[in-house]
């Protein structure tokens, strides 16, 4: 498992060792690795938010041990390279801008494999990206010989994996006195890309191989990442600290509500996927945004602003999806113009429309008509009144959406 974070030990570590793996771990925190081969095991705390199984609690949490781990140093390249050489199955979790310094080491290991004529090795990328196999097969190859380069395509897997359990920023209280426990969401599926093992895909926990895994990827990044967002930079202008708390206001859930139904018809129609299972999603992301107990704040949710404005990223992406479908994302723009606001608000620059169009120009490559919807309702963000100033934009934003909204023929 490299990337021994959240997602490394709150989701896939536990993962692995459910289904039996021994897990190694590599990862750079030298007070996690030496820690994890200290004690053997951590402890993963699931945090409800609901009733129990027998209906008697509401809330709480469960811990549950992972057991047979170990870690690896990963400036000890060789010994990083050596554990990828005889892995059963290995995933990354560093992050997307890490993928460049891990591919020299992931690249050593299967060179060694490759010489071992060891079994084919499947990787599952735990990575919020579009295309994360084609990103990480790129960064792979610049380091192998052309004849090591064929060997990969023909026994290298690069699944792709759409990560939906939500893991908040762990703090000291989470900890619990134990600096290795992660506290985590009850949410325990992992959708991977069917189509993308070499050999037979192994049976883990909770994993769930599909086709057509292009759409997990678009509807984990267009409805969940892009709904959570919204809430998040919303949320930051009201200046709430937690999601849960953006949630419990009226007007950022409709806005947030309305959004995600955008992105689901026009995924529904681009990938002809039913559209009640997606309006079921996406009731049960809202429950799960609303969790208390996770603690997730809206500062960590609405983090990197230039990545999540990118041109393909959760909320362009989800616009161009939209436009490509013949669906007006009216609700998409206004929540695009909240995380608008709070890329000039973070770097200091003045809140105007002038220096919004600027900056939406340059981090999203957004012009025209696209643009002006979103600059329409960022102009109607930045408007002060005397009293109730959140919510009385919050009521424009939304008249001005569902009248921008309107579709000619429907009664």
């Amino acid at each position: 498992m490299y990337g021994a974070g959240n997602i490394g030990r709150g989701f896939i570590g536990q993962i692995f060792a459910e289904s039996g793996y021994e897990v190694c771990f590599i990862d750079v925190a030298d007070t996690v690795i030496d820690a994890l081969n200290s004690e053997g095991r951590y402890p993963v705390r699931i945090l409800r938010n609901g009733y129990s199984e027998d209906m008697r609690t509401f809330g709480g949490y469960e811990d549950k041990w992972i057991e047979k781990v170990r870690a690896i140093n990963a400036k000890n390249e060789e010994a990083a390279a050596a554990a990828i050489a005889s892995a059963d199955i290995m995933a990354t979790a560093v992050g997307v801008r890490a993928l460049p310094f891990i591919a020299p080491v992931i690249a050593a290991g299967l060179k060694k494999r490759f010489a071992q004529n060891a079994a084919p090795l499947n990787i599952i990328i735990c990575e919020n990206l579009i295309d994360a196999n084609k990103v990480l097969a790129g960064l792979i190859k610049e380091h192998l010989s052309e004849h090591e380069q064929k060997i990969f395509d023909e026994a290298v897997g690069l699944v792709e994996a759409s990560i939906g359990r939500m893991v908040p920023l762990q703090t000291v209280e989470m900890q619990d006195g134990n600096p290795l426990r992660v506290c985590v969401e009850a949410y325990g599926y992992l959708p991977v890309d069917r189509a993308a093992f070499r050999g037979d895909a192994p049976s883990l926990a909770g994993m769930c191989p599909f086709d057509k895994f292009d759409f997990f990827i678009k509807r984990k990044l267009f409805i969940h990442n892009m709904g959570h967002g919204i809430c998040a930079y919303l949320g930051m202008i009201r200046g709430n600290n937690y999601i849960y708390e953006a949630v419990s206001q009226g007007g950022i859930l409709f806005i947030a509500q309305n959004a995600m139904l955008e992105s689901a018809l026009s995924l529904s129609k681009k990938y002809d996927m039913p559209l009640g299972d997606l309006q079921y999603h996406i009731r049960d992301l809202l429950l799960r945004f609303s969790n208390k107990a996770l603690g997730d704040t809206c500062a960590r949710v609405g983090s990197d602003t230039v990545r999540k404005l990118g041109n393909k990223d959760r909320f362009i992406g989800a616009l161009h999806c939209c436009v490509e479908e013949g669906i007006n994302p009216v609700f998409i723009s206004a929540g695009t113009s909240a995380a608008l606001y709070c890329h000039l608000n973070e770097r200091g620059i003045p809140q105007n429309r002038e220096a919004a169009g600027a900056a939406l120009r340059e981090v999203s490559g957004l012009e025209g008509a696209d643009a002006e919807k979103i600059l329409l309702f960022y102009s109607l963000l930045i408007q002060s009144y005397q009293n109730g100033d959140f919510e009385k934009r919050m009521e424009n934003i939304i008249e001005t959406a569902l009248v921008e909204g309107q579709t000619p023929g429907i009664i």
